[in-house]
């Protein structure tokens, strides 16, 4: 590893200076390369790339750097490679000309999302002493959560950006990739205007005797109680027993309510943090990184 391209914490303070002086979205391209020359990182520093070979060090640092200030609502991704500053980032990086203090750069490198909450709160909480003393097993078990976290984050983000269509589409690909369905064309998107509350079919067998009844929500607010009696009153009005309602966002407490209650219909729900991260399991809308961690073999050294 590169003892010249510093640490993440250290890109911080530069790349919110950097977005400060900019009228409107900066492309994180052009991020990584105005933050390593305010840090004076040569050719060779940023030749250096992650073990996996992926990416360059340096970007992958400073895109941790604002993965920091978008947790502390300092900053966002507009839209995917996009970065521009919030009103308070702004406000911060005019109150600090000359750089943050470090006092504050380490608390926004420390930031930690509380995975209950429903929002990042400004300055999140530090890690705890505990924290830092986790083995290295729980340290990557810890930093896969993390990055999980962040990859729902910008699943959802970017289905939001996508009609409701796509969404409908999204969700039988990611209910394929589950297993529901003979084949990828016994799921049938149904949605659009006079669907009666259906937007997927899926035929569960191969001559579609038993079928299980999709809806699709793309919402921000969360679906409530109506919503959910509709969805079971489409079912059946189908003579189906069987539903998934799906949706961006989350479902009300009477809404479950009502869902766990039914006898003679099974209704699932899956809200906005579910869904994404069924989205994670199932490689649906995301790529992988293999990382392989040696481990000893001790049949290998028995006699």
């Amino acid at each position: 590893m590169s003892v010249a391209v510093p640490s993440f914490d250290k890109f911080i303070s530069p790349l919110l200076s950097f977005l400060g002086r900019q009228s409107g979205p900066v492309r994180a391209s052009d991020a990584h390369e105005a933050v390593a020359e305010l840090l004076g990182l040569t050719a060779a520093d940023r030749a250096e790339r992650l073990p996996s070979g992926v990416q360059s060090l340096y970007a992958n640092r400073n895109a941790w750097a604002h993965d920091r200030l978008k947790r502390a609502d300092l900053s966002s991704s507009v839209r995917r490679g996009l970065w521009l500053l919030s009103e308070e980032g702004r406000a911060l990086a005019a109150q600090h000309p000359g750089g943050l203090p470090a006092s504050l750069v380490a608390q926004l490198a420390s930031v930690a999302r509380d995975p209950s909450a429903d929002a990042p709160e400004r300055g999140g909480s530090t890690l705890s002493s505990a924290q830092l003393d986790l083995s290295p097993d729980d340290r990557i078990h810890e930093a896969l959560r993390e990055i999980r976290e962040n990859v729902a984050d910008d699943l959802l983000s970017a289905i939001a950006r996508e009609s409701p269509a796509f969404f409908e589409r999204l969700v039988l690909d990611l209910l394929h990739k589950m297993g529901y369905g003979a084949g990828r064309e016994a799921l049938e998107r149904v949605g659009g205007s006079g669907d009666g509350g259906i937007d997927g079919v899926i035929s569960l067998d191969r001559l579609g005797l038993q079928k299980v009844y999709v809806q699709a929500k793309r919402w921000v607010h969360p679906v409530g109680d109506p919503e959910v009696r509709n969805f079971i009153g489409s079912l059946t009005a189908h003579g189906a027993d069987k539903g998934v309602f799906l949706t961006t966002s989350k479902f009300t407490a009477k809404a479950a309510d009502t869902a766990a209650k039914l006898q003679h219909v099974s209704v699932v729900l899956i809200d906005g943090p579910k869904l994404a991260q069924l989205m994670i399991d199932f490689v649906v809308g995301v790529s992988e990184d293999v990382v392989k961690i040696p481990k000893l073999d001790s049949d290998y050294f028995q006699d």
